[in-house]
């Protein structure tokens, strides 16, 4: 599998192209829209062609460049179903699976930073058939969740982060490594740590947040977004 993260160490963001070099296939989930042509060079270096160009989210903080990018590599554009959006694009569902050759992409539906927000759980079948990693969008951060209160309804939001998390995350496999859209720097969330990237252990073993009770969880997120 070829894996190259983007950071935006200026504004804590992260964006990620990944695929099958073997067939040249690859996908880039959450790109900023001034990074566009690095995204195309980058593959073009590889012998990869993007055919996927997906947001795990809309985006708040930054112009995704996922309509640009779809359009310049002739690519699919793809946000979840439930995405309010004028701009078209192709659905994503809850359990789909999105094959990029050797390398696989199941969707997570994990609404609460957002409704339409998801996760991407990959699988490189060269390495085995356990999943490898997960992006986690603005679901779970190192160190931190996502904020709940950018749509309103702050407090139902919460619990339904909660819920997204401990039903389509920490049933993954604790060795699964965990990369987010954000890390410190982004106004996305707030306890953020600086390292991009952790596992789904070290998240359930460190991450103050999901020690919590449902009840606990919404109190202190509510508390922390009402600041």
């Amino acid at each position: 599998m070829i894996f190259k993260p983007y950071y935006y160490f200026a504004t804590g963001c992260a964006a990620y192209l990944f695929g099958c070099g073997g067939l040249g296939i690859c996908a880039v989930v959450d790109p900023h829209e001034e990074d566009v042509d690095a995204y195309l060079a980058f593959a073009a270096s590889k012998g990869m062609r993007i055919t996927h160009v997906i947001d795990t989210h809309l985006h708040a903080d930054h112009r995704s460049g996922g309509p640009a990018l779809a359009a310049r590599a002739g690519a699919v554009y793809a946000l979840h179903a439930s995405a309010s959006t004028a701009i078209p694009f192709e659905p994503l569902h809850d359990g789909q699976e999105l094959a990029l050759g050797n390398t696989r992409v199941t969707v997570r539906h994990t609404p609460g930073h957002t409704p339409e927000s998801i996760c991407l759980v990959v699988t490189d079948l060269r390495r085995g058939t356990d999943p490898w990693f997960v992006l986690t969008g603005d679901t779970l951060f190192v160190g931190a969740v996502g904020r709940p209160d950018l749509p309103g309804r702050a407090r139902e939001n919460a619990g339904e982060l909660f819920d997204s998390i401990r039903d389509k995350l920490l049933t993954l496999p604790d060795e699964l490594e965990v990369y987010p859209g954000h890390f410190a720097g982004s106004a996305c969330g707030a306890g953020m740590s600086g390292k991009p990237s952790s596992t789904i252990a070290f998240e359930r073993r460190w991450n103050p947040f999901l020690s919590k009770s449902r009840d606990e969880f919404v109190e202190a997120l509510a508390d922390q977004w009402a600041r």
